[in-house]
């Protein structure tokens, strides 16, 4: 039994986490290849929404519990781990400080982070070394547009279900 309104904040957050998470697996088909990288603009379009709705924490675990499960099924890469948790981080962050929806749109400065983190740790790691540009483009191609849309969504939720 939930005892009083912190609980039941935390369990919310726990099952929009859970859904975020869900989510990127079921739009895991929409990805295209760049090098050794599957980019998946929808899963910045929910890191995006997540960072602002859940915070960073959640929006970073979101993405991680994508990410491991993405791998286990075969259709993600080690790069998912860089190149959607400080997305989701870096958003949530943002929306604490700022407490403004646009922070959706930012998700492409934790990408950026995530993509020399691709280069200079994690790709050599996995014995796929590539130029931190190829990195760099590759994730702000999909990171851009995929904010871009969470953005778009974000506000149509927040019209839509306003109290």
């Amino acid at each position: 039994m939930i005892s009083d309104g912190a609980d039941y904040f935390n369990l919310r957050k726990l099952a929009l986490t859970a859904i975020f998470a869900a989510l990127g697996v079921v739009l895991s088909p929409l990805f295209f290849v760049v090098g050794p990288t599957k980019c998946y603009p929808f899963q910045h379009m929910i890191n995006g929404l997540a960072g602002v709705l859940i915070g960073p924490w959640y929006a970073g675990l979101a993405a991680l519990i994508t990410g491991i499960i993405r791998n286990m099924l075969g259709t993600g890469t080690i790069f998912a781990f860089p190149g959607g948790i400080p997305g989701a981080i870096t958003v949530g962050l943002i929306y604490k400080i700022t407490k403004r929806d646009e922070s959706a749109i930012c998700e492409p400065i934790g990408t950026f982070i995530g993509a020399l983190l691709s280069a200079y740790i994690v790709g050599p790691m996995a014995g796929k070394t590539m130029a931190p540009e190829i990195f760099i483009i590759a994730f702000l191609t999909s990171s851009i547009p995929g904010s871009l849309i969470g953005y778009i969504v974000l506000k149509i939720i927040k019209k839509t279900f306003k109290p």
